[in-house]
């Protein structure tokens, strides 16, 4: 395995993604060759790209592409590094989720990935540091064992397979450094970083088609716009169920929806009467219809007090309860001891709804919890007037660059659980541009605006900006 192909090989993946080398004062980034024969006998021996700003020898600071090669036809180890100096312009780009999600994509098994960028104080796990892939450079890992935020072993770099992965780190430090300048540019890191970005997308209503019939009771989370509710109901209807439908908010209660009684305002004397709920009235169809299925679908459940909503029954919620010999009182003669064994229950819960309690744990262990992340829409691709977009009907369109250029912000500024933020594929579904852009403007750029005052996402604020600056004329900060 040659190291100067492999060297020729990266600097040509470079220029290709954007990097700048014909000038003595604006290059894109420093070559660093250590691959000499008494480097290459386990003695540190690596080669790679470091900042600009660095010198061509010595200790270096930040971010640096690196791979540590050998000349015994024995794997490589490509990674990520950091300078043994440590940190001096990249340490905000450190702290950036989306770094780590890019090159967690771009490792399997047997490579590893840190959960904190910014950290150079941890070693190595022994996956790498004892791997028997890697003995023969074991002293030269030993050395940079803190610095390493990720690494990939790749057992034949010349290969179409290892030539895929170097590829991709590549790409993934081009991205970092920002060298894409144009669109061609940009669509070779996207081409580059494809076969290990674009996994391929679950059917959603398969899949919780399958869970359903495994644990009976789901609870389908997401942002808004996710297809939640619309997916339920799909789901209903591939298995043929008889369907109930009800919707919690903060007022409802166990009255509401098991069994309660209101005064009946029609008769002249003031008289009570019987008013089963939502729950009571699947629940004794299921059991009076034991050949059909049964799902009660409740929206939104985390808007109401669970507490106080299920009473008594929540101790019916368990997917595999034997039968049992306490019985709980639904209604009035109509007790049981047991969910029927052809009664579902499907919720969905808002998960970019701030103002909500979190769900308690005895909730969390009865019920499955499937997460509806936001999606493309696939289509036909179209030209709407100037904007790309797939066309989902004769009169609808999927606005797939607004959804892309939201989607890539909140993936490389947005933590983990700031990611239940994002607007859903809902939102860019639109009969025409001029619908689109009113979506723009009097839903997604109120909802960034409001995540902004409440202090989430405070790193992509400008990304944010640019875009509705670009897209809609209107600033974030006016």
């Amino acid at each position: 395995m040659s190291i100067e192909n492999i060297r020729q090989f990266i600097k040509e993946k470079a220029e290709q993604f954007g990097a700048k080398t014909d000038s003595e004062f604006n290059n894109s980034y420093v070559e660093r060759n250590n691959t000499g024969q008494e480097a290459l006998k386990d003695n540190g021996a690596y080669f790679g790209f470091i900042h600009p700003e660095e010198e061509v020898s010595g200790p270096f600071h930040d971010f640096s592409l690196t791979i540590f090669p050998n000349d015994q036809n024995k794997p490589w180890l490509v990674c990520l590094g950091v300078g043994s100096s440590g940190f001096k312009n990249d340490y905000t780009l450190a702290t950036y989720p989306g770094l780590r999600r890019l090159f967690s994509n771009l490792t399997d098994e047997r490579g590893f990935c840190k959960s904190d960028f910014a950290d150079i104080e941890t070693s190595l796990p022994k996956s790498i540091t004892v791997s028997p892939d890697l003995q023969h450079i074991k002293n030269t890992i030993k050395t940079y064992t803190k610095v390493l935020p990720t690494c990939q072993i790749v057992d034949d770099p010349e290969s179409e397979e290892g030539k895929q992965v170097i590829a991709a780190f590549v790409a993934g430090y081009a991205k970092l450094r920002d060298w894409p300048s144009n669109k061609d540019h940009r669509k070779a890191v996207s081409e580059a970083l494809g076969p290990f970005l674009n996994k391929e997308r679950k059917d959603d209503t398969e899949e919780i088609k399958n869970l359903l019939k495994e644990r009976k009771y789901l609870v389908l989370q997401g942002p808004p716009g996710t297809g939640k509710t619309r997916t339920a109901k799909s789901v209903a209807d591939k298995i043929g169920a008889k369907t109930f439908f009800t919707q919690f908010h903060a007022e409802t209660s166990f009255s509401d929806f098991i069994f309660g009684i209101k005064p009946d305002t029609v008769n002249e004397e003031l008289r009570y009467r019987e008013y089963p709920g939502n729950f009571s009235k699947a629940l004794k169809y299921a059991v009076e219809h034991s050949a059909e299925r049964v799902i009660l679908i409740i929206d939104e459940i985390n808007r109401a007090n669970l507490s106080n909503v299920l009473g008594p029954i929540f101790y019916l919620f368990e997917h595999k309860m034997d039968v049992s010999n306490v019985e709980i009182e639904i209604s009035p003669n109509f007790k049981i001891n047991k969910l029927p064994n052809n009664f579902f229950v499907i919720t969905t819960m808002n998960t970019a709804d701030r103002s909500l309690a979190v769900v308690d744990f005895a909730l969390r262990r009865r019920f499955a919890w499937y997460s509806m992340t936001p999606k493309i829409v696939e289509g036909v691709s179209k030209k709407l007037e100037t904007v790309s977009v797939n066309k989902i009907t004769d009169e609808e369109f999927f606005f797939k660059e607004d959804f892309a250029a939201i989607e890539e912000i909140f993936n490389w500024y947005a933590s983990s659980s700031e990611l239940s933020l994002q607007p859903g594929e809902g939102y860019f579904i639109a009969k025409s541009e001029t619908e689109m852009y009113n979506r723009i403007r009097y839903e997604i750029f109120p909802l960034i605006k409001e995540y902004l005052q409440e202090g989430l996402l405070r790193n992509a604020k400008e990304e944010f900006n640019s875009y509705f600056s670009t897209r809609i004329k209107l600033s974030l900060f006016e």
